[in-house]
């Protein structure tokens, strides 16, 4: 009987000792829950940041080292020079187009209220257009006989389409110091890049052992390739594209030159923009500067067949669907910096994804 008593205790005691090991540990794993997600509510304001950071840091590390050569191993001193470059390279040419498409729109206002805006006859190829055609020769033809008028008939949607681009103006200008906060964070991740490093390398050997070098090694493939392949081949045509609006005086080159950095970034073909912009400067211009607009349109558009695999074809096969998919989704998220870093994420996430499962077929004895 007292064996069985002794027994009988010994199992309740077991059972309270698992018990309190089992509160215990709910306990510790629920403090840690609590700080992690404490942590993550703190910083998640500046993830997008820090990983635009990360992404432009890895793409300008190779223009880094060489400028520290020249410097004489002067890192702070290089970082300084990009970071105030790469500045001047993002203010200077908004400020230019900003101030270019607020001019265009005061004066199409002040005509507008004036009465003293003169809109050109529509051109009669304009009713060729597919769907829209006839209707916009309609609003054309009227607002160019009388502006008021047309503007009288739709004064509430001017004022929805000017809100909305007043929203959007503010949007870019936040999107622009978030480049710059990102930049420079970018050259800090430069000028303390041994650190740096190791400290990502020790977080990719504890998370995959073996491969974690090899992911290391990917990753920044990826990153520069699609960084100077995709984003850079949509910087120099977004550039251009502004660059030969503002010489043809057309209104709003500012909005145009961004909408041809989304559309180039979503790898789709900047004359989508350029092409009714060319038509619309026939109807002003004389033929010549119309035809060589027309021209530079096309060479604009066409400047990815040889730029892309200039840039991009770094040994990365990365299908242009996953650039577009991450593209219009980060646009979607996060707005214009997510445009950005959703291509070079979700390109970054399919190489990762190919690479393992190359890996598992090479490792799997089934498969030899």
């Amino acid at each position: 009987m007292s064996n069985t008593q002794e027994s009988t205790e010994k199992k309740v005691s077991a059972e309270q000792h698992f018990n309190r090991r089992i509160i215990n540990i709910a306990i510790k794993l629920s403090a840690i829950a609590f700080i992690v997600i404490w942590c993550f509510q703190i910083i998640r304001p500046f993830i997008l940041l820090v990983i635009w950071a990360a992404i432009l840091a890895v793409a300008l590390y190779p223009l880094h080292v060489k400028l520290t050569n020249l410097l004489r191993g002067k890192k702070k001193l290089a970082s300084t020079i990009i970071a105030l470059v790469g500045i001047l390279i993002i203010v200077i040419p908004t400020i230019n187009l900003s101030s270019s498409s607020f001019d265009s729109a005061q004066h199409i206002y002040s005509g507008i209220e004036a009465g003293t805006l003169k809109v050109p006859s529509a051109n009669e190829n304009i009713k060729e257009w597919p769907l829209v055609g006839e209707q916009i020769y309609t609003l054309w033809q009227a607002a160019s006989q009388d502006i008021q008028k047309v503007a009288s008939q739709y004064s509430e949607q001017i004022k929805s389409l000017s809100s909305t681009l007043l929203a959007a103006a503010a949007g870019i200008g936040g999107s622009i110091i978030q480049f710059i906060i990102s930049l420079i964070i970018a050259v800090v991740f430069m000028a303390k890049s041994s650190a740096c490093h190791q400290g990502v390398s020790a977080l990719m050997s504890r998370l995959m052992n073996e491969n974690g070098d090899r992911t290391i090694t990917t990753t920044i493939a990826t990153i520069r390739s699609v960084a100077t392949g995709v984003l850079g081949v949509a910087a120099i045509q977004s550039l251009a594209s502004g660059v030969g609006l503002l010489i043809a005086d057309i209104p709003g080159a500012g909005v145009w030159a961004i909408a041809v950095l989304i559309l180039a970034i979503a790898q789709l073909p900047p004359i989508i923009i350029l092409g009714p912009i060319a038509a619309y400067y026939f109807s002003i211009a004389d033929t010549t500067p119309a035809v060589i607009f027309l021209i530079f349109s096309i060479l604009v558009s066409m400047s990815d067949a040889f730029l892309k695999p200039l840039f991009l074809g770094r040994g990365m096969d990365i299908p242009m669907l996953v650039i577009l998919l991450g593209a219009i989704g980060g646009m979607l998220l996060s707005g214009i910096i997510g445009l950005f870093v959703g291509a070079v994420v979700l390109a970054l996430g399919y190489q990762l994804m190919t690479d393992w499962l190359t890996q598992n077929a090479e490792s799997d004895p089934l498969e030899k």
